[in-house]
């Protein structure tokens, strides 16, 4: 079970619920390339999405045999990485759970959202991060950021690198139709009228799938750890077997 952290987060944020899930999974989280612990001394490659869909398929060739079924769950940003890494390799990764994936491009409004995300990083460039991060609540229903167990803070790196390019991918949704009974679009049950809730929502609806609630809201791993883990392994259990 490969958890991918998003946004700012780092492997810090899933500890809990990975020590629930350990019972029954083997599980490997990471920090992403350019986040606390896996810092760069320059800017990360582009494009994004590619850069750390290769890293996370690199970790896990390198942590699993070929042969060997994967599930992903991905929250915010690392939901678009869970996608990206079903649609590159359906032969090892058997489901891909995306929680909240900021995929904005698939909303009818995407031109209103892009542009949001483009005042939110002015805002940045001009006034600092704190005012970009308020800026940033928005999304979240106007609530401040959730506090999380992170290892550093990368706020400075997400708005500057990670903000922007993720909030601009767009799933491949041709892709994912054919392998649409491995996927999971996901959102939290405190967050279902938030704007980061929606692309979950449309994602849902064009793969004819279900939207599967989870406790609490976008980050509900970090503040729910144990029913969250047991509503994430009852999706475990009944993913499918390799083909």
């Amino acid at each position: 079970m490969l958890l991918v952290p998003g946004g700012a987060s780092d492997a810090e944020v899933f500890r809990r619920l990975a020590d629930e899930l350990a019972a029954g999974h083997r599980v490997v989280t990471y920090d992403p390339r350019g986040i606390s612990r896996s810092a760069l001394g320059a800017p990360p490659p582009e494009p994004w999405l590619g850069t750390q869909a290769d890293d996370a398929s690199r970790l896990l060739g390198h942590l699993a045999r070929d042969d060997e079924p994967v599930r992903v769950f991905g929250s915010c940003a690392g939901g678009l990485i869970a996608l990206e890494l079903l649609v590159r390799d359906p032969h090892r990764i058997r489901l891909a759970v995306a929680h909240e994936p900021p995929a904005m491009g698939l909303l009818p409004d995407a031109v209103r959202h892009a542009a949001f995300f483009d005042e939110v990083y002015a805002t940045y460039r001009r006034d600092g991060v704190p005012a970009a991060m308020e800026r940033l609540c928005a999304v979240f229903g106007g609530r401040p950021a959730p506090d999380l167990p992170e290892a550093a803070d990368n706020s400075e790196f997400f708005l500057s690198h990670v903000m922007r390019p993720s909030v601009r991918c767009v799933p491949d949704v041709t892709a994912l139709a054919a392998l649409a009974d491995r996927v999971v679009p996901a959102g939290g049950r405190d967050s279902r009228t938030h704007t980061v809730h929606r692309p979950a929502a449309v994602l849902a609806r064009r793969l004819g799938r279900e939207l599967v609630e989870f406790p609490g809201g976008h980050s509900g791993y970090a503040k729910y750890p144990a029913p969250f883990a047991a509503r994430l392994a009852a999706l475990l259990t009944d993913a499918p077997c390799a083909s």
